[in-house]
């Protein structure tokens, strides 16, 4: 796939209203054609983040660059962004065409130019042959559809995108996902895309920024902040997790030496950058990771049964009265009630920052 847009980069950008805070200061590099996600809480900053890149707001503090060109006070008309919104903000009395023409036609474009530009945006979504229907003919599906043709025509620099599949149900989002993954393969755009659904952000994104409280709290692959997250949020927040609370006793060269009162022993475990001794902390152990009937294991009982077609998730309570989660192949059946002992793949444990 060849890059196409720019690269963005924010610099010491912060805004607030009133006494209320936006966005904390922040950095970040969203590199020509690559697809970053900002994932996070509603209040946590990234339709804020969004809106700055857009231009539909003015930070504080800071600089906003698109390529190199600082364009932190020039107004969103004139930065050559697309944008997809959640309730696609599509005209409902022009047909197709003029919907996905309209951006063109405001920038003065010839009649046969808008002709041809249209035709390839709506090939490009698959929308061939549909320039002449209705908005209120499309399902939703398919608005969101013409909303992005409609941003990608213009050939932004940056596409943006806010929460655009918030108004499809569950099947229908999964579709679109894979169709919004496979059209940014196609045309390349350096594209932003705010979400607060997790499974989402995995699925499309090259990067994902996490964002918390204002600010953002990490930023990295899938695999990254799935395998190695900085702290109890990031943990939390990306998959499933149990967190169990733990006392630092010692750290050396990444890997930390530490107490678990849930688990009646000491561990040593990979430790998160931020860990200290004496600062709160937390044992990360993901549901696949929890080994049961294991031999020398934690005795537990389990309370809780769920399937989830292939996958059996179960919930199970430790001597202490702690309670976790494990996972297993629905082939290999769990009975409610049962006594069980609970072990663990160890190479998979990380102790992690409680903030």
């Amino acid at each position: 796939m060849k890059a196409r847009g720019v690269g963005v980069r924010l610099v010491g950008i912060s805004k607030s209203y009133g006494s209320v805070v936006a966005l904390q200061p922040t950095d970040l590099a969203v590199e020509a054609g690559e697809f970053l996600t900002l994932l996070g809480p509603s209040g946590s900053g990234k339709t804020t983040m969004l809106n700055s890149i857009a231009g539909y707001v003015e930070p504080d503090r800071g600089s906003i660059l698109f390529g190199g060109t600082d364009v932190t006070t020039m107004p969103a008309r004139s930065r050559n962004v697309g944008m997809v919104f959640q309730n696609y903000a599509l005209f409902p009395h022009f047909d197709v065409f003029a919907n996905v023409g309209y951006g063109l036609r405001a920038r003065g474009v010839g009649k046969s130019e808008i002709a041809r530009r249209v035709a390839a945006a709506l090939a490009l979504v698959q929308l061939d042959g549909y320039g002449d229907r209705k908005i209120q003919q499309l399902s939703g599906g398919q608005q969101q559809r013409v909303a992005l043709a409609r941003a990608l025509v213009i050939e932004p620099d940056v596409l943006l995108m806010d929460e655009p599949l918030g108004a499809l149900d569950r099947q229908l989002r999964k579709t679109v996902q894979l169709e919004l993954r496979r059209l940014h393969e196609l045309h390349g755009r350096t594209t932003v895309y705010v979400t607060h659904d997790q499974e989402e952000a995995l699925i499309l994104s090259d990067r994902v920024a996490v964002m918390h409280e204002a600010r953002i709290v990490q930023v990295g692959t899938a695999a990254e902040l799935y395998t190695a997250p900085v702290d109890a949020f990031v943990a939390g927040f990306i998959g499933e997790s149990n967190l169990l609370p733990v006392r630092v006793l010692a750290l050396s060269a990444g890997v930390a030496r530490i107490e678990v009162p849930d688990l009646a022993r000491d561990l040593e475990v990979m430790a998160s950058p931020d860990v200290a001794i004496g600062r709160p902390a937390r044992l990360l152990l993901r549901p696949e990771h929890v080994v049961l009937d294991a031999a020398g294991g934690v005795p537990g009982s389990i309370d809780e049964i769920v399937y989830l077609g292939e996958i059996i998730s179960a919930r199970i309570t430790l001597a202490s009265g702690a309670q976790i989660w494990a996972r297993r192949l629905a082939n290999s059946p769990l009975e409610r009630g049962a006594s069980i002992r609970v072990g663990w793949a160890a190479q998979h444990l990380r102790v992690v920052a409680e903030r």
